[in-house]
């Protein structure tokens, strides 16, 4: 599991009846990416079995998780999750889990260390996600947009799809860049340069109505047409 916002407890209509035991992985630590963890039934049950693994920062992995999750802001720990759950940080590189390969590169975004992942199968299939991503923050790059930076064009390079942060359009982004995320158009310029298919817009900005979400997507797609754009929605499977 890539990152445990709100939407992690619609993995209990995935699974039924059956705990999860396997790994989650944390790009960060921000609210948005973590509040669904008390709220996991499938991981907070006896027989469930968790490996929880976050970007090494300063502090263990327990004692960050906690700072947003225990009282007087919440009823529970992490120690009082049910089951058997085990909390470390990982570092940038390669990673085996629960038999892919995992390639975890640090990526811009304002507050607290934040990565970017490359998941890959056996057979080579992959896919690149980048949960929130400032790459403006480096500089505007050829676009304008952000810096086709070294660690983003490794994680997306042969790549099946790409997930990537899509809150703005390139004409908010001078205004409202500075809250550490992507134009819309950033992540199809990525693929385009990194010979990946296919692209789904993620972490849509909550204001926007779905009206604006799909105009947004088909501007991008009209602008960059070598790219299957298309928009990450929930309970959407994805065959490779």
């Amino acid at each position: 599991m890539l990152d445990a916002g709100t939407g992690l407890r619609c993995l209990a209509d995935v699974l039924g009846d059956a705990p999860f035991r396997g790994t989650v992985l944390l790009g960060h630590l921000h609210w948005d990416h973590t509040e669904g963890l008390p709220f996991f039934a499938s991981g907070d049950r006896p027989d469930a079995a968790v490996r929880l693994l976050l970007p090494r920062q300063a502090g263990s992995a327990k004692k960050l998780l906690a700072r947003m999750m225990s009282p007087p802001n919440f009823p529970i720990t992490p120690s009082e999750l049910r089951g058997d759950w085990s909390f470390d940080s990982i570092d940038e590189g390669h990673h085996a889990l629960e038999g892919f390969d995992v390639l975890a590169r640090e990526n811009p975004h304002k507050g607290g260390r934040t990565f970017g992942y490359r998941v890959a199968d056996e057979r080579g299939r992959a896919v690149a996600y980048f949960s929130d991503h400032a790459p403006h923050l480096l500089g505007p790059g050829e676009s304008g947009l952000g810096e086709l930076h070294p660690a983003a064009l490794e994680l997306a390079a042969g790549t099946d799809l790409l997930i990537h942060d899509a809150q703005y359009t390139a004409a908010e982004l001078p205004i409202r860049g500075a809250y550490g995320h992507s134009a819309a158009d950033y992540p199809a310029l990525l693929a385009e340069r990194a010979g990946v298919p296919r692209v789904l817009l993620y972490h849509h900005d909550p204001n926007r109505t779905d009206e604006q979400v799909r105009a947004i997507a088909a501007d991008v797609a009209a602008a960059h047409p070598s790219v299957d754009v298309g928009i990450a929605t929930e309970g959407a499977v994805i065959d490779l």
